[in-house]
């Protein structure tokens, strides 16, 4: 077996990791998960190989996406990273030896390597039976849990074994609890290593694909989607003593009460304008956001959707990295130009013109009106007040979203 220093060393990278963030840290409020595997930015070199990534010492915790289909596990797709898989004799599933390689080296970086099921595509709704979701969670651990010398069943990423599962149905689904209680129960009775097990659910509670799962099955922690919907970031108002949209408290007053007290809530967050459609924020707005959000007990960092977007888009994530530790560069200065902190091979802050790399520009036609400072004023198919109390203007951050400012 080839040791940690080793693997290291062949990279060329053993010194960077000396100040390395461990995996996911259950009681901290720093953990920072980025997605990676579907190429969301959909550009020239805009997804490299996963080894890449883990580089870069802020982020600890990389959900790959996605297992698209379980009762049909051949659809696994991981965007242009599935043209370097081949598949197995005689069968559609696809073998990936460098997803294999690149998870163990991220693993010996010390990075939380999750396998993210579902997604928007997903559409098998769940399982017929309880018998039929038992039987797919076991199968799903023979291929992906610790190899085991009496099982047959093929494994995708070969002899590397994930960290854990986390969930990402965005339809109703049918005895998901009883898959997802399966999966923990087999997840801890391995008494050498603790997987995990996360979601990610919509923020408008109670979420109405994984109520079942987040209500009934003990969670390490949930990385909330608060964009795309009302009650995300953007809707955070800094001089409201009370949110009335967005609501981070309502998802800690659920972690109190969850199976699990101790689960952690993650922010999540596009992780540039033109990531997953629309709720992009940036600069003061997103240091607000972290600041109000860290007050929680729950609170246990951020979700980035997804590497791609987040590595053509400059500065994004020194502004999540410097809202955790709870140091504000004040207003507007987080929206300058500056490298990210991604380490040797990681890309950050390479491409100009995009994200926090700009100023922000101000939507011409608007006027002095009733909208309060970081309510929205315009975007695609907005159609309320677009007039900003003084002193501030409305400012446009991306096709779907401007804000007073």
């Amino acid at each position: 077996m080839v040791s940690k220093t080793t693997t290291l060393a062949l990279w060329g990278l053993a010194p960077f990791f000396r100040q390395a963030l461990a995996g996911f840290l259950a009681n901290s409020q720093n953990n920072i998960a980025i997605y990676w595997g579907q190429n969301s930015a959909n550009r020239p070199n805009s997804q490299q190989r996963l080894a890449s990534y883990c580089t870069n010492t802020a982020v600890n915790i990389i959900p790959i996406a996605f297992l698209h289909s379980i009762k049909n596990p051949t659809l696994v797709n991981f965007a242009n990273a599935g043209d370097n898989c081949t598949t197995f004799p005689n069968s559609q599933l696809l073998s990936c030896p460098e997803i294999e390689s690149d998870i163990q080296f991220c693993q010996s970086a010390g990075k939380t390597l999750l396998l993210s099921l579902g997604g928007a595509t997903y559409t098998e709704g769940g399982f017929s039976t309880p018998s039929e979701a038992l039987h797919w969670a076991d199968t799903l651990w023979s291929m992906f849990g610790p190899p085991s010398p009496f099982s047959s069943t093929p494994r995708p990423f070969g002899a590397a074994i994930i960290d854990g599962f986390d969930f990402d149905f965005e339809a109703p689904t049918q005895n998901m609890a009883i898959f997802a209680s399966r999966l923990r129960t087999l997840m801890d009775t391995n008494p050498r290593k603790r997987y995990l097990l996360t979601a990610a659910p919509q923020c408008p509670y109670p979420d109405h694909a994984m109520d079942s799962i987040l209500q009934r099955v003990p969670l390490d922690f949930i990385s909330i989607q608060f964009y795309n919907n009302y009650c995300g970031a953007p809707s955070y108002i800094s001089t409201a003593a009370v949110q009335n949209n967005f609501n981070f408290a309502t998802w800690d007053a659920w972690a109190k009460r969850a199976p699990n007290p101790r689960v952690k809530v993650l922010l999540g967050i596009p992780g540039s304008p033109s990531a997953a459609g629309s709720g992009y924020v940036s600069g003061a707005q997103l240091e607000g956001v972290l600041a109000y959000a860290r007050r929680y007990e729950s609170f246990g960092g951020v979700m980035m959707w997804d590497f791609s977007q987040v590595q053509g888009n400059r500065g994004v994530l020194e502004t999540v990295e410097r809202g955790l530790r709870g140091e504000w560069a004040g207003e507007g200065a987080a929206t300058r130009g500056g490298g990210g902190s991604g380490g040797p091979g990681m890309g950050m802050g390479t491409e100009t013109g995009t994200g926090t790399g700009l100023a922000p520009v101000p939507v011409e036609g608007t006027g002095a009106g009733s909208v309060p400072r970081w309510g929205q004023c315009g975007g695609k198919g907005y159609e309320g007040p677009t007039g900003c109390q003084a002193p501030y203007a409305c400012v446009h951050q991306s096709e779907w979203w401007a804000h007073c400012n």
